[in-house]
């Protein structure tokens, strides 16, 4: 470790401390805040995980992350994995694919550098074959079937290949830092399982079983199976109608040209694996201030926990809050209650005859004309019934804003007691949504000031 590497850490607990210790006294309870800046600044921090489930900001948020880590001087990728095109449309390119784009517009200290990109499957698993075996053996493998059906669709490829594209970014050591937004819902962990996963079905039983009777031939390889002639005859006719005629001649094509390659899957993905699990590489779990989205979050937190990766702290998006928060919602409905009944009793005389007072000029003094309506100093009618009726919808409004604020602090409070040991970054909602990089910074910025965190 670099003595700069050991200074940035030490500046990022002491952060983390700071941020501990402010936050209790902004009315946050035990929650510890979470630095991004101390996060993104660290040199020791290399790769940056976002992940959540759908519809709570993670795109935005990698894309802001980015944006803010590339203007404060780090050369930074960030990859996704989701095929919404939000992140192209928000950094102004019109598309996103297997290479890291340059995003113009990025202005910071010197060196700083943004580039997005966005997974592409199939090309990911070509330039694997390509770059490990010899041309002639590479375009077998390219052309068969059922390499193109695996390489396009089969469950668990994508995950896959995300940790191959994440492990050939580090490997390069071209980027200072790697942001990596992932699918929605708990699927944007299966990555972790997919070493395991697509290593057993290459290496494993299944493909044994489709290629053994045609690798030992006759009565010898369905032995070998336990399989009888009838029985395998249903099973692969079965295969056959699903996949495809001669499925078990091209897996076996498949299986004999990639042979050579299936421990090197194994191996690099495993390697990526350690990778994720290593000091330099932080999770980011995102969430909303909603239920099911903190009951996605701490399913987050504790899978994390399970797989021994680095978990930063959970980045809690849209937030709401008030200017006038210490006007409570009980308050603002009896002031509006108040005023609507005031404006009932300044109504003239009733149909009952009752004497009503009459309504008050401007000046405080009755109008006298028995007309119901005010007299401004300058003569013309005025409506203090209407200005009371604005006034006290206005109040309601503030009372519902107040319920939304207890609703979400009651939620983010439930999970602070099942995990007080993950520092929190609120963020404020915006008006609209974003689509541009000003809007990536105002996220950027929302970020990183919190409670307790001194601007760097």
């Amino acid at each position: 470790m670099t003595a700069r590497t050991a200074e940035a850490g030490t500046a990022r607990a002491q952060g983390r401390a700071r941020g501990r210790t402010q936050g209790q006294a902004h009315g946050l309870g035990t929650l510890p805040v979470l630095d991004v800046d101390a996060l993104i600044d660290d040199p020791g921090t290399r790769i940056v995980v976002c992940c959540g489930s759908g519809g709570v900001g993670k795109t935005t948020t990698a894309a802001a992350l980015g944006v803010r880590a590339a203007e404060r001087g780090r050369k930074v990728v960030v990859l996704t994995i989701d095929p919404a095109r939000r992140l192209a449309q928000s950094m102004g390119l019109t598309e996103l694919d297997n290479t890291p784009r340059r995003v113009e517009g990025v202005d910071g200290v010197p060196g700083g550098e943004l580039h997005a990109m966005m997974l592409d499957m199939k090309r990911t698993f070509d330039e694997i074959v390509e770059a490990h075996t010899d041309p002639e053996r590479a375009r077998a493998i390219l052309e068969n079937p059922f390499y193109q059906s695996l390489s396009a669709g089969f469950a668990g490829t994508q995950e896959y290949m995300a940790m191959e594209k994440l492990g050939q970014l580090r490997t390069d050591d071209e980027w200072d830092l790697i942001v990596v937004d992932t699918p929605p819902s708990r699927s944007a962990l299966d990555f972790l399982d997919a070493p395991k996963r697509l290593g057993s079905f290459l290496d494993g039983r299944f493909i044994r079983l489709l290629t053994a009777p045609a690798k030992a031939g006759g009565r010898a390889g369905l032995k070998f199976m336990n399989l009888g002639v009838s029985g395998l005859s249903v099973f692969t006719g079965l295969l056959n109608k699903l996949l495809g005629t001669g499925l078990l001649r091209d897996m076996q094509t498949f299986v004999a040209a990639m042979d050579t390659m299936f421990g090197g899957f194994r191996t690099r993905a495993d390697a990526t694996y350690r990778l994720l699990q290593a000091p330099g590489t932080a999770f980011l779990v995102v969430a909303a201030p909603e239920r099911d989205a903190l009951r996605e979050a701490a399913y987050f937190v504790e899978r994390l926990a399970a797989d021994r990766m680095p978990l930063a702290g959970l980045v809690l998006n849209r937030m709401h809050g008030s200017e006038a928060a210490h006007l409570s919602a009980e308050r603002a409905l009896a002031a509006a209650e108040n005023l609507e009944e005031d404006g009932i009793a300044d109504q003239p005389t009733g149909k009952d005859g009752d004497e009503r007072p009459a309504p008050r000029s401007a000046s405080g003094t009755s109008s006298g004309d028995g007309s119901g309506a005010d007299v401004g100093h300058d003569g013309s009618p005025s409506s203090p019934t209407t200005a009371e009726r604005l006034a006290a919808g206005m109040l309601r409004l503030h009372a519902e804003r107040m319920h939304v604020l207890a609703r979400e602090r009651r939620t983010r409070d439930r999970f602070a007691a099942l995990h007080p040991e993950v520092p929190v970054a609120e963020v404020a909602a915006l008006p609209g949504d974003v689509h541009d990089l000003d809007g990536l910074r105002a996220i950027g910025g929302r970020l990183a000031e919190q409670p307790g965190v001194e601007p760097a």
